[in-house]
């Protein structure tokens, strides 16, 4: 999928984003962001006052007024181009998704028989529940299920990935997204959504950030803001009366004026972090898509930040997902070659992946070339009654499967199995892998070890998450001795085996009952219960429609490991708002050093021993900190855009790490950065 350039330094969008800035200066808009609004009124009366002063109608120092009033305007724009910016980027990546919206023709069935006459109509003539026949290289007309057939898809339009994935009725990899491409079979579609509801609509709805719902964090952190400002708010109002007050006992200097009333506020208010808490959160959102992964709300990825417990999926997440052939064991008397030929023969029509590497494995072996293998046989395919397979060739069968199934099979034909093949078995399943045992005829003769290959990378990750203090724990239905090896290898703290529905939901509620936030992942409806009791449910796109529906996180790309990277991101994000909140401040507190002693000074001049920066012209140090104020806003967008670097360390190290970066950070920046602009003040002063 072709996606437009939203990187942070793009012209287009910058451009764009400023003249936004402009058109969010209208009041009605402006309110929602209470801090800012206050510094709008505040740039507005200051305005008034400067054309006043310059008329002559009111006395005062119009050059001061009229800087002031032009930098705390800056300050509103620079507040309004940080979430112009983000919300843009979010928009732009929807607008690469509505180009394949487009009017399909489909091929409409009166039932799901794909012999059925059909009738073509446009797709957006589509409703739930019914049926439409694709044929190869058509496009799908819009979301549904497979109930007929199966397809090789190309998903592009969605993915961007261009390799076909394989779609078939009757699995949990059945569902298919409207827009998509069908490269090779014929299927027949159940449509799931209505137009206008497909998830391709859902997805552009959720990427244009301006329709992100506010996180309770976040309203919680506005609540604080807001209670911060109204207490600036009052002293500032005090301090007019109060500076009245000094001038009429001590009969020195004037009362503060409205423009040094308004720095007084602007400068002590945390205007940054206000200025910037609605980029942080739509970029949390943005840098999910850049992964290929929506997020259905802001909440999912705080939720996701906040998460201490992870299930994880064993097959597709901490393994491949393919167990590959790894050893043949031959039982009783029979030689190690018979054993592999036994093998080989019985995956002769296997086009799993798991018979294709035995095929790999035996021929690599012995050494035979394909052309050198029977043709003539009759398959016997796998069945969930027998769980076996095989093929009968020249008067013989040969059958591979699970060791309980080969017993039955074996018992049935009147042999027996001996007792050394479930000592092998049990020897594997303790190892980690998994058995599948070989027969001809009625006799064993060797057992196959399958073993489950770790993906690169996963032990160190697990790790990663046990340094943040999220707890990791594996669901399988593998068996118990299966599950514990693959767990012991890979670093998981816990796992449950055997794992039914109802099993992966209990667990889901019995964590959060002690209080745990628990993230899971999943693809098929057997896990919809668990993903919608779960706080952050991450579904697969490749999924059924009802683990879509029941998840607040879609995966486009289909790779369950992702829910590591969205752990991080979500971390990455909490993290970056705690940063920010730690400078904006820290950035108070040192303002505080040179908006009051130049504010009261000139009237209470003992104050003028908080003036550590040692600014003589209290007009020109008031305009410098308002300055300051403006400029840190696009000075950190950026990094809320791009968020704060995250080490996956304890909250108490991390809270220590933040405390001396952005803590002390915030309090040295402004003494450097107001001095130097004191200066260079002063310079065109002069």
């Amino acid at each position: 999928m072709k996606k437009r350039d939203v990187s942070v330094f793009n012209r287009d969008i910058i451009i764009e984003a400023l003249l936004d800035s402009f058109r969010k200066l209208n009041p009605l808009e402006l309110w929602r962001n209470p801090v800012i609004f206050l510094v709008e009124v505040a740039s507005l009366i200051i305005t008034i006052e400067f054309f006043l002063e310059l008329s002559g109608v009111k006395k005062g120092l119009a050059w001061f007024s009229g800087w002031t009033a032009f930098w705390l305007w800056l300050t509103v724009i620079f507040s309004n181009f940080a979430e112009s910016l983000s919300e843009i980027r979010g928009k732009a990546r929807a607008e690469s998704l509505k180009s394949y919206k487009t009017t399909i023709m489909a091929k409409k069935l009166e039932s799901p028989d794909p012999n059925a006459p059909f009738v073509e109509v446009p797709s957006t003539e589509l409703k739930k529940g019914d049926f439409v026949l694709v044929q190869e290289g058509e496009l799908i007309s819009g979301d549904g299920e497979i109930v007929v057939g199966a397809a090789l898809v190309n998903e592009a339009a969605v993915t961007g990935e261009s390799a076909p994935v394989l779609r078939e009725a009757g699995s949990d990899r059945s569902a298919v997204l409207g827009g998509t491409k069908v490269v090779a079979g014929n299927i027949v579609v159940r449509i799931t959504a209505n137009p206008g509801e497909t998830f391709l609509d859902k997805m552009i709805s959720m990427i244009e950030g301006a329709k992100r719902r506010k996180t309770l964090n976040e309203i919680a952190l506005e609540v604080l803001l807001v209670s911060l400002t109204v207490v600036f708010l009052l002293v500032a109002f005090n301090a007019r009366a109060i500076s009245e007050y000094l001038v009429a006992v001590s009969n020195r200097g004037e009362p503060m004026s409205l423009a040094v009333l308004a720095s007084l506020f602007v400068s002590l208010a945390p205007t940054t972090i206000a200025a910037l808490l609605p980029a942080i959160g739509i970029a949390g959102m943005d840098r999910l898509f850049r992964r290929n992964v929506i997020a259905l709300s802001g909440r999912a990825i705080e939720a996701a930040g906040d998460a201490n417990v992870l299930l994880l999926d064993k097959t597709g997440t901490i393994t491949l997902g393919n167990r590959m052939a790894s050893e043949f064991i031959p039982v009783g008397n029979h030689s190690f070659e018979d054993c592999v030929w036994t093998a080989m023969i019985a995956s002769i029509a296997d086009e799993t992946p798991e018979g294709k590497s035995i095929m790999e494995l035996a021929k690599k072996t012995l050494g035979v070339r394909s052309d050198a293998l029977p043709r003539n046989v009759k398959v016997i395919p796998f069945t969930p009654e027998t769980k076996m397979s095989g093929v009968e060739v020249d008067g013989h069968s040969y059958r591979k499967g699970a060791f309980s199934a080969v017993r039955d099979y074996i018992q049935k034909l009147g042999g027996e199995v001996p007792h050394q093949v479930e000592v092998v078995v049990a020897k594997i399943a303790m190892s980690g892998g998994t058995p599948l045992v070989v027969v001809k005829d009625k006799e064993v003769i060797g057992v196959v070890a399958l073993k489950d290959v770790l993906k690169q990378g996963i032990k160190a990750r697990l790790a990663r998450l046990r340094s943040m203090g999220i707890k990791s724990i594996m669901i399988t239905g593998d068996n118990p001795l299966t599950a514990a090896a693959i767990a012991k290898e890979a670093g998981v703290d816990d796992f449950v085996a055997e794992a039914k529905p109802e099993d992966k939901l209990k667990l889901v509620k019995e964590l959060q009952a002690q209080g745990y936030v628990v993230a899971m992942t999943g693809d098929g409806t057997n896990d919809a219960p668990a993903l919608a009791q779960a706080d952050v449910a991450v579904a697969m796109n490749a999924g059924t429609q009802a683990a879509r529906e029941a998840a607040n996180i879609i995966d486009l790309d289909s790779d369950p490991s992702k829910l590591l990277d969205i752990v991080e991101v979500g971390k990455s994000m909490l993290i970056t708002r705690g940063t920010l909140t730690t400078f904006s401040i820290a950035n108070d507190i040192a303002k505080y050093f040179v908006i009051v002693p130049a504010s009261v000074a000139p009237i209470y001049p003992d104050l003028n021993k908080l003036n550590i920066l040692h600014l003589e012209n209290p007009y020109i140090a008031i305009l410098s900190a308002v300055i300051f104020n403006a400029l840190v806003i696009p000075a950190l967008t950026p990094l809320a855009l791009k968020g704060a670097f995250y080490k996956p360390i304890s909250p108490g190290r991390l809270f220590l790490y933040n405390l001396l970066v952005y803590g002390l950070g915030g309090i040295i920046a402004p003494f450097v950065f107001i001095k130097l602009i004191y200066h260079l003040i002063e310079l065109f002063v002069r």
